[in-house]
């Protein structure tokens, strides 16, 4: 991904976000004249389901700091073309989806390039 510009950590009050720069992160960048946040997921434990249970809730999360601490900067989800492409496209992970509002970036991880923005 390589329009990161930095990273970030988030805190409110005594809640504070330790993130993991390995494999799962949170990128804080700005995309043209947009502020963006990234958290990044790779999906690779054995089951997807349990993948998707912790983004989301780290998602949900990073989503509230965000909205006191920076209201104008959008959260983005990046999972890996062949999740998006699998596991995103059943009927209860569609539905996920548009509940919780979730905007999503496809990304390629052999290149580390977006393939697709979807709001």
């Amino acid at each position: 991904m390589r329009q990161v510009i930095k990273f970030s950590f988030l805190s409110w009050e005594d809640f504070k976000v330790k993130i993991d720069l390995a494999a799962e992160r949170l990128i804080i960048a700005e995309r043209k004249e947009e502020k963006i946040a990234v958290e990044v997921k790779s999906f690779i434990s054995a089951s997807p389901v349990s993948d998707f249970h912790v983004a989301l809730g780290q998602f949900l999360n990073y989503r509230m700091m965000l909205e006191i601490e920076e209201p104008d900067r959008k959260l983005y989800l990046a999972v890996p073309l062949e999740i998006h492409a699998t596991f995103f496209q059943g009927s209860f992970m569609k539905a996920a989806v548009k509940r919780h509002s979730l905007k999503i970036i496809v990304y390629e991880p052999t290149v580390e390039e977006i393939v697709q923005w979807i709001n």
